[in-house]
């Protein structure tokens, strides 16, 4: 396994390799992002987010099979700048809110390569389990000026919404469908350490 240095110029920076972290890390929403596109129509992207979300990481880096992660996103914060799409989007066609709450990724296995950690682990959409894989970029670590710790990461990953039993569609008349089914998952993630 490679490490390298991830070597800042900026005040408060620390020099830091990902086989040096260590601890607890609990996510900082006001400074992340957990997001998603897809294509609309066939001709276009539709962007979206949540607001609201949580996650806790123990991270070892000498050891990343010991490590964890679990992040814990609520649906119904899903924000598209349309308020009609996001009702749909969480009605019954898609996340059907009011039945699952929440969606979550618990982490299960770490491995990392110079600045880049692969976590595998279990999304869990609805009632669906499945297993993907998000290479997340090590962006460093510093030291903000309240004194906390930080560490930031940004990873993204293809996965299909019909593996997870959101099929909804309607065709277009042009051929095609409305909704695609690939859809880009998207973190940027900024952590203090505990």
């Amino acid at each position: 396994m490679v490490f390298t240095n991830v070597s800042h110029t900026r005040k408060g920076a620390i020099m830091t390799q990902l086989s040096d972290l260590q601890g607890t890390y609990t996510l900082d929403p006001s400074h992340s992002e957990v997001g998603f596109t897809t294509r609309h129509a066939m001709v276009t992207k539709v962007r979206g987010a949540f607001s609201d979300f949580s996650g806790t990481a123990t991270i070892d880096g000498a050891n990343p099979a010991d490590s964890t992660l679990e992040v814990v996103v609520q649906a119904a914060s899903l924000d598209t700048r349309n308020a009609d799409r996001d009702a749909h989007v969480r009605s019954e066609d898609f996340f059907d809110v009011e039945q699952y709450p929440t969606i979550t990724f618990r982490g299960t296995d770490f491995a990392i390569s110079g600045d880049t950690v692969e976590v595998s682990g279990d999304l869990r959409i609805k009632d669906v389990t499945k297993s993907v894989t998000i290479p997340f970029d090590f962006n460093g670590s510093a030291t903000d000026p309240f004194g906390n710790e930080r560490i930031g990461f940004e990873g993204k990953v293809d996965v299909s919404r019909a593996d997870f039993g959101l099929t909804w569609n309607a065709a277009l008349e042009t051929g095609g469908f409305l909704v695609a089914d690939k859809v880009t998952l998207e973190f940027e993630v900024s952590a203090i350490k505990a």
